[in-house]
This record gives C-alpha cells, structure tokens and sequence, in this order.
C-alpha cells in the first residue's frame, strides 16, 4: 500500500485487540478456503469467489472490494491475486493458474467495525528453485521483522531486519509500497518500510497493531503500475508477498493471523 502520515499511531484496548483477532481468524479461515484452489488449471475468479463466499458466512465483508485508489477508483474483487511478476494488487480476472508460477494472494477482512490483513505467496505445482528461495527468504524476512515489533523498538528497526535478511539472499525490496498499522481502518499509522537503517522513526509500544508486509522481487525492486491497480516488477521478474497482522507486546509480538 501506499501511505502517507495522517494522523497519530493508536494504541488498541484489550477489547479492540479482541475484536480484531476475530477479524483476523476469519482472514485465516478465508487462506484455509482458497488453498485447495491453488493447482494448476484454477481460474482467478473462482478464488476470489471462495473468498468472498467464505468471509461473508463469517460475517463479515471484505475490506478490499470497493477500496479507492489514489484515483478513486475501486478496487473490483475481494482478494488481490497477483501472478508472478505482478507485485500486489493483482485482479482475480479468470486467468488459469499455471504449474511453475507462484502467486501472491492478499486478503483483508472487515468484521464490526475492525480489520484484519494477511498475505501469502503460494507454489503452483512444481516451481523452480530460484522461486522456492525467494519465496523462502520473503517468509524469513517477515519473521524477522515480527520478532523486532517489541514494545520499546523502532519502527526501523522491523524495517533493517526485513531489508537486511532479503538483500543477503541477493533480493531486492519494493520500496515504494510499505506495511502499516490496522484496527478500526485497514489503513492507519504508521507506515512500516521494508527497508532502512535501524533506530529510527516511532517507538513501538504496548498493544499497537501493525500489518509488516515484505513484499520481495528477485531483480530490481523497481515497479511500475499497470492500469488502475496492478503493481508489477519493472523487469518482469518474480515476486512475493508475505504479511501477518501483529499486536506489539513487550516480549514476543502476538500473531493474529498465525494458522492454527
């Protein structure tokens, strides 16, 4: 996503932390319902149909469908699902997946009032080893980043060990689209870059909720945005995207989009 400052970081009751993790249970129970679909010969549209159909028996509405962007123009599905080279922000328009690729799906849920968001990248078949390292290293970077989210670091901090781990797996990150806080919107304070130098920007404290999202390319980690939504490698090269939504605590972060 795209983020600028807007107002001040909020610090979420126990009961908000609670009412989100019932939005993100229910972001998780939408992976555990597309990812049978994710074979080779699935029609994009039939995954973000499962999405939908599966969010709305919860109760809840995704927080994508109808979301604006920079232009106002609505987003048209209920889950991003970006192919390749396609960074985020893919549209489920009937494309076939295809044995070899590995496609990122991003979904975000809206339930009473309070958002939950997670990405993961998934292997179509059988992909080659250099698309099994990126998407190794993209998973290994957001944990890396988690375990930095404690109540007393800086947001950079999340950032250097995300930019620190890809770039020693001889990837780049996408700079241009960054993680961010979530709770009564998917989209609050602060933004989270996947890269700089550490000990800088906010002190994180106890109980903020924060979505880190590396979103990781194997060559440059240049995009370029294709249309009113699609954001792509400006090489045409692999990417992938892995998010969870955090709570920060004073020890280890609480994982609210963590499969059970």
């Amino acid at each position: 996503m795209h983020l600028q400052g807007r107002e001040v970081i909020s610090i979420k009751t126990p009961a908000e932390i609670e009412a989100i993790r019932e939005a993100c249970r229910v972001v998780v129970g939408a992976f555990h319902a597309v990812e049978p679909l994710m074979v080779p010969g699935t029609p994009t549209d039939k995954i973000d149909e499962a999405v939908e159909r599966y969010i709305r028996g919860q109760g809840g509405r995704s927080a994508f469908k109808g979301y604006p962007n920079p232009e106002g123009k609505p987003f048209p599905a209920s889950a991003c699902v970006s192919i390749e080279e396609e960074v985020v922000h893919g549209i489920p328009d009937g494309r076939p997946l295809k044995a070899g690729q590995i496609v990122g799906v991003d979904i975000g849920v809206e339930k009473d009032g309070f958002f939950g968001d997670a990405a993961m990248t998934f292997a179509i078949g059988r992909v080659d080893g250099l698309r099994q390292r990126l998407m190794r290293a993209t998973r290994e970077a957001l944990m890396r980043g988690i375990a930095k989210a404690r109540a007393g670091n800086r947001i950079s901090d999340v950032s250097h060990a995300i930019e620190e781990h890809v770039t020693s797996r001889s990837f780049s990150v996408v700079r241009e689209l960054v993680g961010h806080g979530v709770g009564r919107q998917l989209h609050e304070e602060p933004p989270i870059p996947n890269f700089g130098a550490p000990g800088r920007g906010p002190v994180m404290q106890e109980n903020m909720v924060l979505a880190i999202e590396p979103m990781v390319n194997v060559g440059t980690g240049e995009v370029d945005t294709i249309g009113e939504w699609r954001v792509v490698s400006r090489d045409r090269m692999p990417s992938a995207h892995f998010e969870h939504t955090i709570v920060v605590k004073k020890g280890a972060p609480d994982i609210l989009t963590a499969s059970k």
